[in-house]
C-alpha cells in the first residue's frame, strides 16, 4: 500500500478542500451562528465520513458494485436532501433572528448526513476503486488507514472553510447582507448537487 500513499494523500487534501456539500453547509454555519458552534458539525464530518469510508473499504462499495440501484436510490435520496438543505441555508434568517431560532448542525446529524452526501459517496467509492492495492488480507488495514486520512484532513478543511465563514460573519453585519449571502450559499449548494448528477 505504501506506493499508493503518496498519491492517495494528494486526493485526499484535493477532494476535501474543494467545494462541495460539507465546506459550502460549515461555510454557512460560521458565518451564521460562528466558529465556536460549528465545531461539532466540523468534528461530525471527520468522524462520520471516516465511519462511511471504513464501511466502504469492507465491503459496501463491492454491494453497491452487485447491486446498482441501491447505489442509484441512494444518490437521489441524498440528491433531494441536499436541495432542502440548499433551500434551508438559502432562505435562512439574518444575523440577529438566526441565533434565537436557528442552529448549527449538531454532531450526530453532520455525521450522519454522510451517508446521503452524494460527493462524499463519490470520495470513497474513488479511493478504493483508484488508490486500493486489492489485496484481501490487507483489506481491513488499508480501510483504517484511507479513513484515518480522511478524518484528519477533514478537520483543517472544513476548519478552513468554517473560519471563511467566521469572518465573513463580521463584514455582514446586517441582516439583509446576511440574507444575500445565504441566499449565494444556497444557489451554490444546490449547483453543487446538480454537477454531482450530470
Amino acid at each position: 500500500m505504501h506506493q499508493t500513499l503518496i498519491p492517495f494523500l494528494l486526493f485526499a487534501l484535493s477532494t476535501t478542500f474543494t467545494p462541495g456539500p460539507n465546506n459550502i453547509m460549515v461555510m454557512a454555519s460560521g458565518a451564521n451562528f460562528g466558529l465556536r458552534r460549528t465545531v461539532p458539525h466540523m468534528f461530525g464530518i471527520a468522524i462520520g465520513f471516516a465511519v462511511m469510508v471504513v464501511a466502504v473499504g469492507l465491503g459496501l462499495g463491492g454491494l453497491f458494485a452487485r447491486f446498482p440501484v441501491l447505489h442509484e436510490a441512494l444518490k437521489w435520496l441524498g440528491g433531494a436532501y441536499l436541495l432542502w438543505l440548499s433551500w434551508k441555508i438559502a432562505s435562512a434568517a439574518g444575523l440577529g433572528s438566526a441565533d434565537r431560532r436557528g442552529r448549527p448542525l449538531r454532531f450526530l446529524e453532520a455525521a450522519a448526513f454522510q451517508w446521503v452526501n452524494p460527493k462524499a459517496w463519490m470520495m470513497a467509492i474513488s479511493a478504493f476503486a483508484v488508490y486500493s492495492i486489492a489485496d484481501p488480507s490487507s483489506a481491513i488495514a488499508e480501510a483504517l488507514t484511507f479513513a484515518a486520512i480522511f478524518g484528519v484532513i477533514c478537520v483543517p478543511s472544513t476548519g478552513a472553510w468554517a473560519l471563511f465563514g467566521s469572518a465573513l460573519r463580521r463584514l455582514l453585519g446586517n441582516a439583509r447582507s446576511l440574507r444575500l449571502f445565504n441566499g449565494a450559499l444556497g444557489l451554490l449548494l444546490a449547483a453543487s448537487v446538480l454537477l454531482l448528477f450530470w
